[in-house]
């Protein structure tokens, strides 16, 4: 029994996929790192492969010009408007502020401010804000990782034909069985997880545009502080559309009443809408697109354990575990 324990392929992926595992936990501390050159060496082969169907021009020389380019306009972004993003967002906190301490005319408002009195706000927004504090004084760190993924996922496809031709050798070497176990897992890995944040991606800038257009139409302020909150919490699954529409619900309110709120909840249903009936089955397989009560749990134990990362890449990795699992198949 022991012996076809032992030669059985199932245990041997298991024991395989475990030390795995334990690996990329040892190496905890540059989890950043892993995930920011994958995320980037995925999304801009993507890119160029798109970009090579179209325009038939040499690879290296695509690559370079994408990197450039993304490079370029990033900067520019960052030293034109980045003064203003800052202070609009400044100016959304102290609007945020002001409606919370003001007192209004409406009951069930002045309810629910009582009530978020009672469980002691300001010890929730000081914890908040000394973990802001924390990632401004880290931003250097982070900054410098985004540098290093960026440079070793431009190295990494520059050299793709090289890399995969060189990665093929370990097939026939001594370790052949443990490289097929890994080459599964690796495939499973880009076809389950890069397909999902590459959805999440242009779902999160799609909601990005239409948001931003319908908030202009509705006249609200500090539209490029907006457009940014917008963003990044569409990053996260179901949830993020929730939390985005309690700060513009607040704005709403407060530049319009209550008639702006129904606006801004039309504007955003519609969007969700054109979300989950049109992007999603077209950008993911049925299979990945999960219950949402599991999409839920996911991210209360991804956000737990990880995390601002738990909330990002959760879904991802769970949708790669079901692959594995052949729970689902991603197409």
């Amino acid at each position: 029994m022991i012996n076809k324990l032992m030669q059985s392929s199932s245990l041997k992926r298991i024991l395989i996929f475990a030390i795995i595992a334990l690996v990329l936990y040892a190496m905890r501390s540059m989890i950043n790192l892993i995930l920011l050159t994958f995320i980037f060496t995925f999304l801009m082969d993507r890119l160029v492969q798109f970009i090579q169907k179209k325009i038939p021009l040499n690879r290296k020389l695509l690559v370079v010009i994408c990197y450039s380019s993304i490079v370029g306009l990033l900067s520019y972004g960052l030293i034109m408007y980045l003064p203003m993003i800052a202070g609009e967002i400044r100016a959304l906190i102290i609007q945020l502020t002001d409606f919370y301490t003001a007192k209004h005319d409406n009951i069930v408002l002045n309810y629910i401010v009582t009530r978020i009195e009672e469980i002691n706000i300001s010890s929730y927004l000081e914890q908040g804000v000394t973990y802001l504090l924390k990632s401004f004084s880290g931003i250097s760190k982070v900054g410098l990782q985004i540098l290093l993924a960026l440079l070793l996922s431009l190295f990494c496809l520059l050299e793709k034909p090289r890399l995969i031709e060189f990665t093929k050798k370990f097939k026939t070497s001594k370790i052949s069985s443990i490289y097929v176990e890994i080459e599964y897992f690796a495939r499973k890995f880009v076809r389950t997880f890069g397909k999902v944040i590459e959805a999440q991606l242009i779902i999160a800038v799609v909601n990005c545009i239409l948001t931003t257009i319908s908030l202009w139409l509705l006249d609200f302020p500090q539209l490029g502080g907006l457009s940014i909150m917008v963003f990044v919490l569409g990053l996260i699954p179901v949830a993020g559309v929730i939390i985005s529409l309690i700060p513009l619900v607040i704005i709403a309110y407060s530049i319009g009443g209550i008639m702006k709120v129904l606006y801004v909840g039309l504007a955003i249903a519609v969007i969700h809408g054109i979300e989950a009936y049109i992007l999603n089955p077209n950008l993911m397989s049925s299979k990945t697109n999960l219950p949402v009560f599991y999409t839920f749990i996911v991210l209360i134990f991804g956000e737990h354990f990880f995390g601002v990362w738990g909330l990002i890449i959760g879904i991802p990795v769970f949708v790669f575990f079901l692959d594995i699992l052949e729970v689902t198949e991603s197409e």
